[in-house]
């Protein structure tokens, strides 16, 4: 696969990213789509037990960012905007967050993904608007020091 020194690189961007420490998740990326892992815990909890919304939008944000940034090899996207929707909670288990580039254009990207718990029912789903960033993903060190590049 020729682009797989660059999806590597973006997984490896992901998990050197400093709010991972707090959330560690896994992430695999492939042409056009991103799917990231993470096991709950309760840290995650807002003060009526279940995970707070914030994880939701994490998870799909992400997801739909490094979908796009595997089609982007030169510059680090940006989020433009992001639409979410939490349909159910969750309080355990692990959530899986699929993301899929929807629609190309000359200057951004649409991108939608998708959560799922342990019995592969959809807890959220959200699109977002993604531009190309003016930062090379050669001048950053997690990127650009991978060693499969």
């Amino acid at each position: 696969m020729p682009n797989a020194p660059h999806y590597r690189a973006l997984e490896n961007m992901y998990q050197a990213a400093p709010i991972n420490r707090f959330f560690p998740p896994q992430m695999t990326v492939s042409q056009g789509t991103a799917t990231i892992k993470l096991h709950l815990k309760q840290e995650y909890h807002h003060t009526a037990g279940a995970v707070h919304g914030s994880v939701y939008f994490k998870l799909l944000d992400d997801a739909a960012f490094f979908a796009v940034n595997s089609l982007e090899k030169e510059v680090f996207v940006l989020t433009t905007a992001f639409t979410t929707y939490i349909t159910r909670p969750v309080v355990e288990g692990t959530m899986t967050a699929v993301g899929r580039v929807m629609n190309t254009g000359k200057s951004q990207w649409l991108a939608e993904s998708v959560v799922y718990d342990d019995k592969d029912r959809e807890i959220a789903r959200g699109n977002g608007i993604f531009v190309r960033s003016k930062i090379r993903l050669a001048t950053l060190p997690e990127y650009a020091g991978h060693d499969s590049l």
